[in-house]
């Protein structure tokens, strides 16, 4: 079991490392997380929901994506409350108090969910969650220390050095543990190192004089472009690439799969970033709506910061709008949630943007898609019968204008609509862009409008570059990290 000093010292992508490497050592191996809290979901090929986090562990390791890897998921719907998703599927809504009477009888079925998982493989890496020596929250921890009795794993203790303190938060998490759970740790990883490792090691000693746990490796800092676990991430803070094609995403409070935006960050042309103001909004080519676990409150919140408007100005100029999901049901006349099913608020007008309205269903639909290019006109006639794969995760249901023109199907029928001008599209599959048509599609058209020629964007599959970063991190890491002790303590002959 990995587990860390704190939330996003890189216990998600040691995971990933780590069952990459087992994978070239030729076992079987799978991740596990007892409890996921993300607005970042994926939906396998049974159409359960889980965490994505688990999803690219899986990925690492050369495994199918299944549900038991990740038995449940929590995602925020509000500061207060979160939707309660269980082996996949939604149980409920739920505050913080709530969930946590309700955390005791998950217990049991964890345990099952785990032995199963474990059954059918060598090994299984579990990640934990922020860290174990949150004393508060012991008594219904499901998650860290629990887990590890559970499963009765090892445990090895990850601490970030580049946020500074590092020996601090190894000593102070070690010493808030029980003697049993001290017990249960037997190897500690600094992560995130810049420098000379030899100018480290008077520290590696004093820490491992006080703790008594060898430490096992010093990792270094890894520009790690693996989909990150939760909104805790860098990437809202800065560009990624340096294209021609200036990409805007609008920065929602609560922002969901913008993993999306990962593979479109790697195309050829394409310099993205994330808006919060309508002056981020100027002077984009294309303006994203992402995906959002609440629709309607995020599109009021928007409005409040006045991108609506600025939106609608750069849409009305004939510049380009896409919009994934949440986003995709804003660019509507109406959206109607009278059963509350994402907020108190029963209605809104959205961005009018395109000819539909939205009716949020109690019944959330996932599945995994293909999604067919079907246009009957416009620029994008040419790409007819490309195909996309992808996921959707959604509740709200489209009832179709009469000027709503289809330009994606799926087997279910219209998934994506644009208006008439083709500047402003949708759809409700998530993963859109991870082969890269679409954008280079986009690109030549938004170069067309500007006059320019001679350029053209070559798609980059975001599947092909992921297996090379799998690849390159578990390089680092296995060149970093006592590997032999590694697998002396996964199978218990450290201690002997």
């Amino acid at each position: 079991m990995i587990q860390g000093t704190a939330s996003s010292v890189g216990k998600s992508v040691l995971c990933s490392a780590f069952l990459r490497i087992l994978k070239q050592d030729g076992w079987k191996a799978a991740p596990f997380k007892a409890q996921n809290m993300s607005l970042n979901s994926f939906v396998t090929k049974k159409g359960l929901e889980m965490g994505r986090a688990q999803v690219t562990q899986a990925q690492a390791a050369g495994m199918e994506p299944d549900a038991r890897m990740n038995p449940v998921l929590l995602k925020p719907t509000s500061d207060r409350r979160s939707q309660v998703i269980v082996e996949g599927k939604a149980i409920g809504t739920m505050t913080a108090m709530e969930y946590h009477e309700y955390k005791p009888a998950l217990r049991r079925r964890i345990k099952e969910i785990y032995d199963s998982l474990e059954s059918e493989n060598d090994y299984v890496i579990i990640e934990g969650a922020g860290s174990p020596a949150e004393i508060n929250l012991r008594e219904g921890d499901i998650v860290n220390m629990s887990m590890a009795e559970a499963a009765d794993a090892p445990v090895i203790l990850v601490g970030d050095i580049d946020l500074g303190g590092v020996f601090a938060s190894l000593l102070g998490t070690v010493m808030l543990l029980t003697e049993e759970e001290r017990k249960r740790v037997r190897g500690i990883i600094i992560n995130k190192f810049r420098g000379d490792v030899k100018i480290l090691e008077p520290g590696l000693r004093m820490l491992e004089d006080r703790i008594h746990i060898p430490v096992i490796g010093v990792v270094p800092w890894m520009n790690v472009e693996l989909e990150d676990e939760d909104s805790v991430t860098e990437r809202f803070r800065r560009q990624s690439g340096e294209g021609d094609i200036d990409v805007a995403v609008v920065k929602l409070r609560h922002i969901s799969n913008f993993t999306d935006f990962q593979s479109l960050a790697l195309q050829p042309g394409c310099r993205l970033r994330y808006a919060e103001s309508a002056g981020d909004l100027e002077k984009a080519d294309l303006i994203v709506l992402p995906g959002t676990k609440n629709t309607i409150e995020d599109l009021i919140d928007m409005r409040n910061r006045g991108m609506d408007q600025a939106i609608i100005r750069h849409a009305r100029r004939g510049g380009m709008v896409f919009g994934i999901c949440g986003g995709y049901q804003m660019l509507g006349n109406r959206l109607k949630d009278p059963e509350h099913t994402e907020s108190g608020v029963p209605e809104a007008s959205g961005l009018g943007l395109l000819d539909m309205d939205v009716i949020f269903e109690k019944e959330k639909q996932t599945t995994q898609a293909v999604g067919t290019v079907e246009c009957a006109s416009g620029w994008l006639e040419k790409y007819n019968g490309t195909f996309m794969d992808g996921y959707e995760i959604h509740a709200g249901q489209n009832i179709l204008g009469k000027s709503a023109q289809p330009w994606l199907r799926t087997a279910e029928g219209t998934d994506g609509i644009m208006n008439a001008g083709g500047n402003v599209l949708g759809s409700y599959l998530h993963g859109v862009f991870d082969d890269g048509k679409l954008f280079a599609a986009m690109a030549a058209r938004i170069r067309e409008e500007r006059g320019e020629t001679g350029k053209e964007s070559v798609p980059v599959s975001f599947e092909a570059f992921r297996e090379k970063e799998f690849d390159r991190i578990a390089a680092i890491v296995r060149s970093s990290v006592d590997m032999e002790k590694v697998y002396e303590i996964m199978r218990g002959e450290d201690r002997k």
